[in-house]
C-alpha cells in the first residue's frame, strides 16, 4: 500500500557523472516548463542540462541522479515534512553525489530546493548535490497515451488520490528520459534511509537478462483482498498468497528501474497498452486503486520473470491497516521481515521509528 497523503515520490537514477568529494553545492540549473518554448523535446533539454552540469562542476566518476515528483506542496506542510525526512536521510547516508531532478510545479520546486539546502546545512551533510527542474504537466502530456488508460484501471475514481498522473510515471518514464540514463532507483517520499543508496543500486548486478524492474513484495494482504474474487474460483492459486512462494503483489515505494532493459524489452513495451490491461484485468477479475504498483502486480501474474524481488529490508513497510480490517489471522505471513532495515517506509501515514 502506498502513502495516502503525499503527492511525492523520488526517482534516483545512476549515471556516470563526475563530482568533488566534500560539501554540498546547491546549484540552480535550467528549467523545463511547458509554458515556454524550449521544452519541445524533453530528452534533448534534459540531456543538455546534464551535459552542462557535468562539464562545469564535477571532478570524479561516481554520481546518482535523484528525480523527485513534487507537486502541490505550497500549502501542504505534511508533504513537506515527509520530503524533508526522505532527502535528509538520503543525503546523510549517501557516499556518492546526487543530482536532484524535480518534476513539479514552480512553487513546489522552490520549496524542494529550500528544504534540501536547509537540511544539508543543518545536518552538516558532506554529500554533493545539485538541482535541475522539469515541468510535471509537460511530462504527463508526453506520456498521456500510456498513463490515461492506467489511471482508469488503477485508481478508484477520477479525482481520487491515486488518479494523479504522478503515480504512473514510473511505468513509462523510460520513454522520455535520455537514453544515456541507463538505470534508476525510484522512491516514495515517505521513507527514511538507514543505509547508503549505493548499496541499493548495487543490487542491479543481481538482475537476470530478462528482469527490467526490481521491486519489493507488498507487506500486507492487499492483493489477497483485491484478488479475492479470482481466488474464490481458483482454489490453490499462487495469486495473492504470501511469501516466499506466493504471487503476493508489489509495493512500489522503492523501485530499481533498469531503463536500458525497459527500452529494449519488446515484451515489456508490448504490455503498455489498454488492450493488455483489459485482458489481464478481466482474466484476474481485478480493479486496482494504488497506481503503478497495481500495474506491476497485474502483469507479474503472467510475466513473473520481468521482475527482480527486492529484499524486504530495502522497503520495510510499516502500515498495518489490513491487520485490523479482516486479515488478522494471515497478517504476519505478509508483514514479517527478518532482514536488517535499510529503508523504512511510512506508508499509509504510519510513523517512522525515530521521528
Amino acid at each position: 500500500m502506498r502513502v495516502h497523503l503525499s503527492a511525492l515520490s523520488v526517482l534516483v537514477m545512476a549515471f556516470p557523472l563526475i563530482l568533488s568529494s566534500s560539501h554540498y553545492t546547491p546549484i540552480d540549473s535550467q528549467s523545463c516548463d511547458s509554458r515556454h518554448a524550449p521544452c519541445s523535446s524533453f530528452s534533448e533539454n534534459l540531456q543538455e542540462n546534464i551535459n552542462s552540469l557535468t562539464e562545469e562542476h564535477f571532478l570524479s566518476d561516481d554520481y546518482i541522479f535523484t528525480i523527485i515528483t513534487f507537486k502541490n506542496a505550497q500549502h501542504n506542510s505534511n508533504l513537506q515534512d515527509k520530503f524533508r525526512i526522505t532527502v535528509t536521510s538520503l543525503l546523510a547516508h549517501s557516499s556518492v553525489g546526487l543530482l536532484f531532478l524535480i518534476i513539479g510545479d514552480r512553487a513546489s520546486q522552490q520549496i524542494a530546493k529550500s528544504i534540501l539546502g536547509e537540511s544539508a546545512a543543518r545536518n552538516d551533510v558532506t554529500t554533493k548535490y545539485q538541482v535541475a527542474e522539469v515541468d510535471a504537466e509537460w511530462m504527463a502530456t508526453e506520456l498521456h497515451t500510456i498513463v490515461e488508460p492506467m489511471q482508469r484501471y488503477f485508481s478508484s475514481k477520477q479525482g481520487s488520490y491515486y488518479s494523479d498522473s504522478l503515480f504512473f510515471l514510473s511505468i513509462a518514464i523510460h520513454r522520455v528520459l535520455p537514453v544515456s540514463i541507463k538505470k534508476a532507483v525510484m522512491l516514495d517520499a515517505d521513507l527514511k534511509f538507514m543505509s547508503d543508496i549505493k548499496e541499493l543500486y548495487s543490487l542491479f548486478s543481481d538482475f537476470s537478462s530478462e528482469q527490467v524492474i526490481g521491486i519489493a513484495r507488498e507487506n500486507q494482504p492487499v492483493y489477497r483482498h483485491t484478488f479475492s474474487h479470482y481466488r474464490s474460483y481458483n482454489v490453490g492459486t499462487r495469486v495473492g498468497e504470501p511469501p516466499p512462494n506466493g504471487l503476493t503483489g508489489f509495493n512500489s515505494g522503492v523501485l530499481l528501474l533498469n531503463l536500458e532493459a525497459m527500452r529494449s524489452s519488446n515484451l515489456y513495451n508490448s504490455l503498455l497498452n489498454e488492450e493488455t490491461i483489459e485482458v489481464l484485468s478481466t482474466k484476474y477479475k481485478f480493479k486496482g486503486h494504488l497506481g503503478d504498483q497495481d500495474f506491476f502486480t497485474l502483469i507479474s501474474l503472467d510475466y513473473e520473470h520481468l521482475f527482480y524481488i527486492l529484499p524486504c529490508g530495502w522497503n520495510r513497510q510499516l502500515c498495518t491497516w489490513w491487520r485490523d480490517h479482516g486479515y488478522e489471522k494471515e497478517f504476519n505471513d505478509y508483514y514479517e521481515c527478518n532482514e536488517t532495515v535499510s529503508v523504512y517506509h511510512g506508508n499509509c501515514n504510519t510513523a517512522i521509528p525515530g521521528q
